[in-house]
């Protein structure tokens, strides 16, 4: 079936009816628990089901917001969250800045896998021969994926100034139907009918640059397009190249975003655009002087604190510690420089009350005993061999409780408790 928003890809309000609504849950995109509603079919929709490879629409029937269009062989299934009257008259709605924005994406790039496609592939095989063999038409950025190893900055260069060129001669986009019988349809390109294809045949023609079969809405005129920016390409799978796209309002959003951007690096680092990165650089070099400046000085910190601990007449079977700016070799050079066959340690950094490191160190047995507990308490995980049990905690708050525990094996070790045993 050919729905009203393949016939009209510019319409933005259409009278309807609602034919079925029955019960149903829809999973989120990005996982989580199933939202209740319902399942809407009407008459004829001007809000787009998701296909060949485009996005669907979103919009209202009524006030009643849609979350989802999905295709079921001839019908457009729209998930609501309330209850529609079936044989109830509708006014539905589309939501026309992403509508309009997937039409621009869709209509400068291919909506098959296969050879058959749209501008910018179509351009592409022209001048080079590199085939489309996929496309995905992101929330930020397309991508076209290319069944070639590589794509010179030339080439790249080549093909976007190809592609502004038919923008700029407004060159016609016209969408046809034929009957799924006419034989016109084995001279156009593309990868076959889905099983439970009904009704007509849509073909979308670029005027002497293409002809092709596609599902999608499209633009009327490459004009509509205003601009496509080719951001250079990445390694694709299978020995391809990933060709990165912007087209139309994307375009313009991208140079506002860019445009705040270097505003706000030029307030921050006091020069001018062309400064911006030497000046980052410099402040990159910086901070790995300072980094490496901190290093050495907590590793010196941490042999004075463990020679502070073994000067000591009488040194404690315990030691506890917690540093803030501390890291895992930290602990460490305590643990090395104290030893740990007569001390148990229990060194921790990070955060006082939440997520952190710890260590615990001293004889295997006890560390093997306490090591799991240790972990536990603290809402962590860890793992230890040769009388050390490290890992990263949650719950840094509970960092009492631990001594707590450590101090009550010590006490039941002791020489004193040992006699009473």
């Amino acid at each position: 079936m050919v729905f009203q928003c393949q016939r009209d890809s510019w319409a933005r309000q259409f009278a309807t009816r609602v034919v079925s609504c029955r019960a149903a849950e829809l999973r989120p995109e990005g996982g989580g628990e199933p939202v209740r509603g319902f399942q809407v079919v009407l008459e004829d929709t001007i809000l787009f089901p998701e296909g060949g490879g485009q996005p669907d629409d979103r919009g209202l029937i009524g006030d009643v917001p849609v979350l989802r269009v999905t295709r079921r062989g001839p019908e457009a299934v729209h998930f609501v969250p309330a209850a529609l009257e079936p044989g109830a008259e509708v006014l539905l709605s589309l939501d026309w800045e992403r509508r309009f924005d997937h039409m621009q994406q869709h209509s400068a790039v291919a909506c098959t896998s296969l050879p058959g496609q749209h501008l910018i592939t179509a351009i592409a095989e022209q001048m080079f021969g590199f085939k489309t063999t996929s496309w995905e038409l992101g929330r930020q950025r397309s991508v076209i994926e290319l069944d070639t190893p590589s794509m010179t900055a030339e080439q790249v260069e080549a093909l976007e100034r190809s592609v502004n060129e038919k923008i700029r001669e407004r060159v016609p986009v016209t969408v046809r139907e034929l009957a799924a019988d006419d034989p016109e349809i084995e001279t156009v390109r593309s990868r076959g009918l889905p099983d439970d294809h009904a009704g007509p045949v849509r073909v979308v023609d670029i005027e002497g640059i293409d002809s092709n079969m596609c599902c999608g809405t499209h633009v009327s005129n490459l004009s509509d397009l205003q601009v496509i920016k080719l951001l250079g390409t990445e390694k694709g799978k299978k020995n391809k190249t990933n060709l990165v796209f912007l087209a139309g309002n994307r375009v313009l959003k991208s140079i506002e975003q860019s445009h705040s951007t270097e505003k706000a690096l030029t307030s921050l680092l006091k020069n001018g655009p062309g400064e911006h990165v030497e000046a980052v650089k410099r402040l990159q070099s910086s901070v790995k002087l300072l980094q490496k400046n901190n290093l050495n000085l907590l590793r010196d910190i941490a042999v004075l604190i463990a020679r502070d601990f073994r000067s000591k007449p009488v040194p404690s079977q315990l030691f506890v510690l917690h540093r803030k700016e501390g890291d895992s070799e930290f602990m460490n050079i305590i643990a090395n420089e104290i030893g740990t066959e007569e001390t148990l340690l229990f060194l921790t950094v990070g955060d006082e009350k939440e997520a952190g490191l710890f260590l615990l160190a001293g004889p295997v047995e006890a560390v093997e005993n306490l090591g799991p507990r240790v972990a536990e308490l603290l809402g962590g995980k860890g793992a230890g061999k040769r009388g050390r049990f490290q890992g990263k905690a949650t719950k840094m708050s509970r960092r009492g409780e631990v001594q707590a525990l450590l101090q009550e094996f010590i006490s039941h070790r002791s020489p004193e408790a040992e006699k009473k045993e």
